[in-house]
Formats: structure tokens, sequence, C-alpha cells
């Protein structure tokens, strides 16, 4: 295969947005570990997003379990010897239920794998990026819109995109002795399964129901490569990629 200059870990990496991510940093030139739970739906991404050339190494990964985190970034470091980007795009929802009624089990789902995950794997990544020779690397965590204003009935995931984005703010800061930037990409409505929902209708804050536009993931794709393809005295801390018509900006 192809000699490649820069490694990217990505995880979440079988469907939607990281499956997009993933597409996007094959064509741009990185080797690409593509991790996530279920080693099928790696295998159909890798098969539908990888040309001829493109280098890729599957991991199923369970990032709520720090020996399988662990485990990914051992692989990484035996294959390529380095890592250059990691992108924490593992996440989940919940079921949107009254607060009141929101099962602990559900709520510590939601937090292991939004927030834990993304702890665990930015520091497995540290440990590599800090070490390397040339030093340094980029994170990028995928927050979302509901960083900054939540959604009616989502207390789980809007209270660990929250989390998360405090978390880029110090990974940001503490990685700044050895060269290691992260940044925080916040999507609104990208076009997958988990967003399906919305083109028929998703409960608005004034307890109406209403269609919301999406966008494809490619756009995040882009976005990421941009972010990605910065040299490590540049950052974007933030960016928001969203529907432009989409009830976020405003009293939706």
């Amino acid at each position: 295969m192809a000699e490649r200059s820069k490694v990217a870990v990505v995880t979440g990496a079988g469907t939607g947005v990281g499956k997009a991510i993933s597409q996007g940093l094959l064509n741009a030139g990185y080797s690409v570990v593509m991790a996530g739970r279920r080693r099928d739906a790696l295998e159909a991404a890798e098969r539908e997003i990888a040309e001829d050339g493109a280098t890729t190494l599957l991991v199923p990964t369970d990032v709520t379990d720090p020996a399988s985190v662990a485990a990914l970034f051992a692989a990484v470091k035996q294959a390529f010897g380095r890592l250059d980007l990691l992108v924490n795009n593992a996440g989940m929802g919940s079921p949107a239920v009254p607060f009141e009624d929101i099962p602990f089990e559900q709520w510590q789902k939601v937090v292991d794998t939004n927030l834990t995950g993304t702890f665990l794997c930015t520091q497995e990544a540290f440990r590599i990026m800090k070490d390397q020779n040339p030093r340094g690397g980029r994170i990028i965590n995928n927050g979302s819109v509901s960083a900054y204003a939540p959604r009616p009935l989502s207390a789980p995931y809007t209270a660990t995109k929250h989390a998360v984005l405090g978390l880029t703010k110090s990974t940001s800061l503490d990685g700044r002795a050895y060269d290691i930037a992260c940044g925080q990409i916040d999507i609104g409505n990208a076009a997958t399964d988990m967003t399906a929902r919305m083109t028929e209708g998703v409960l608005q804050p004034n307890g109406t129901l209403a269609p919301e536009p999406r966008i494809d993931p490619k756009h995040v794709a882009d976005a990421v490569v941009y972010m990605a393809g910065l040299p490590l005295d540049a950052n974007v801390l933030t960016m928001t990629v969203m529907a432009t018509k989409m009830p976020f900006v405003g009293r939706g």
C-alpha cells in the first residue's frame, strides 16, 4: 500500500459522521485507524470508503472500557509507530423521556460513552503524542450544538456535551507543553441514522413537533480535514457546522 505521512484514529468510525470523517481523512492522505464496537460495521464501512492504495486498520473497540481503549492505542503504536490525529467521534443519545423518569442506567451509559470514552482515548493519545518524535499531535472532539443549548428532554446527552467542551479546553491547555493541539467540532443536524426522525418532526421547546433540515455529513468531514491540516502552532478551538435553517440561532 502507498506510504502515508500521517496517522489518524477515528472512534465511532463504522457509521454516520465517523465513517464520513474516516473517508475524508483517507482522501486527504492519512492512514486511518477505524475504531468502533462492531467489526462487521467497520468492515462494511471500509469496503465503502477505502479506495485502492488507502491504508486502514480496523480495531473493534469499546471506548467505555479502559482495557479496550489501551489495546486500541497499543495497536496503533505497533502498526505505525506514531499518532498524529485523534478524532473522538464515538457517542450516543438517549430516549426523550421526562427528566424525572430518566433511568440511572441510561444516564450512566451516555456519560460512559460520550464523556468517559472521550477522556480515555484522549489520555492514551497524550501518552503517545508527548513521547514521539517529532513530538505532538492534534485531538478533535465531536461536540454538538447541545454543548451550548439543549433540546427538550435531553439531559444526559446535553450534560455530556457541555462536559466535552470543558474537556476540550482542558486538553488544549494541558497539551501546550507537549505540542498537542485540541479543538472541537459542534455539529447541528448531520444527516445520519441518529437524526432520521428530524425529517418527520422533532419536539421543540414550545411543545410542538416540527421537521428540521439536515446536512450531508461530508460537510462535517471537510471541516475536520481543515482543522486537522493546520500546523500545530494554530488551532481551531471550536467550530460549529450546522444546517443553516435549523432552530438553533435565535428563539426557535
